[in-house]
């Protein structure tokens, strides 16, 4: 069982920029993939990016390709996303979780407390 606390949000003006941690626990960290999901206010949680196991393969949604960027350090358990050019409608509490596709695994159980970011216009 994977287990991660997110951190690194904060408030932001548009344009700005922040970067997003997610550290994970469990022996199969770095044979699993790993994304990214944000649920914004009155709206339900949704994907915004994946990494592979080995952080070959990247994948976005398309309202977030060119701004941010997922990578990962096995070495360290933990997954980054970078943020930039951040847009108002980004505000959301930003979760990560180990995925399969575009899905969270169905063997996750318990999603982390999650990232609030918000940026301001």
């Amino acid at each position: 069982q994977v287990q991660v606390v997110e951190s690194g949000g904060g408030l932001v003006q548009a344009g700005g920029s922040l970067r997003l941690s997610c550290s994970a626990s469990g022996r199969t960290f770095g044979d699993i993939a790993m994304g990214w999901f944000r649920q914004a206010p009155g709206k339900e949680r949704q994907y915004v990016a994946r990494i592979s196991w080995n952080g070959g393969q990247t994948y976005y949604t398309d309202s977030v390709k060119g701004r941010l960027t997922i990578s990962r350090d096995n070495l360290k358990n933990t997954v980054y996303l970078q943020m930039s050019s951040l847009k108002p409608e980004d505000t959301a509490v930003y979760y990560c979780a180990p995925v399969l596709g575009e899905n969270p695994k169905p063997s996750f159980a318990s999603w982390g407390p999650g990232a609030q970011v918000t940026v301001s216009s």
